[in-house]
């Protein structure tokens, strides 16, 4: 049986990493394998990918067959497109500088367009966040504006209590002056009394 390069589960669950491993195709999937060459981890945006190009080719040359997932990681990198090009090499189509020549031509073009995807999701990611950011602002300054709003009737409600207690004071004070005359009024009354005893005398 030919041998298989696939992937072998790690991490926990719901948050899995990946082995690329070389293995018999009659092993277990997380069992005895012939050799590593490489880490797949999806959890990322864009997935992190480390890879041993030039096992992974050798063991391409060799005959190793990729499970599907394995040969779209490897068509990522750029193994399949080498041994097309080692191929075309082979059969005299072009020769060894002309193939490395396209080969780093396309190899620029995909880091171009990774590098642009990474631009694109960090622009996201800061306009994501200075929409949450404005929009807390907003949230902020519409607390505050009823906080003050609140503090001002409340103040009004005060300056509305604190006022008829004012008012009723000099109210006290006219009902104190006019009992005053009347308590002075019988004092000024004996003395015409006196008056008229002495005269009756």
């Amino acid at each position: 049986m030919p041998a298989k390069i696939r992937l072998q589960r790690h991490g926990r669950k719901r948050y899995a990493f990946y082995h690329i491993v070389v293995a018999d195709s009659r092993a277990p999937r997380d069992g005895r394998f012939i050799e590593r060459i490489g880490s797949y981890n999806p959890n990322t945006n864009p997935a992190t990918i480390d890879l041993d190009f030039d096992k992974a080719l050798d063991w391409l040359t060799k005959g190793a067959q990729p499970t599907d997932t394995v040969r779209a990681i490897l068509s990522y990198k750029g193994v399949l497109y080498k041994k097309h090009l080692l191929g075309g090499v082979a059969k005299g189509a072009f020769d060894e500088a002309e193939a490395e020549r396209r080969f780093e031509a396309w190899l620029a073009d995909k880091e171009a367009k990774i590098q642009a995807k990474k631009d694109r999701l960090s622009k996201d990611e800061e306009t994501v966040k200075a929409q949450m950011l404005e929009a807390e602002a907003k949230v902020n300054a519409d607390r505050a504006e009823a906080i003050a709003k609140r503090n001002a009737e409340l103040a009004a409600e005060a300056e509305a209590a604190n006022a008829p207690e004012e008012e009723e004071a000099p109210a006290e004070e006219a009902e104190a002056t006019e009992e005053t005359p009347a308590a002075e009024a019988p004092a000024a009354e004996e003395p015409k009394a006196d008056e008229e005893e002495k005269k009756a005398e």
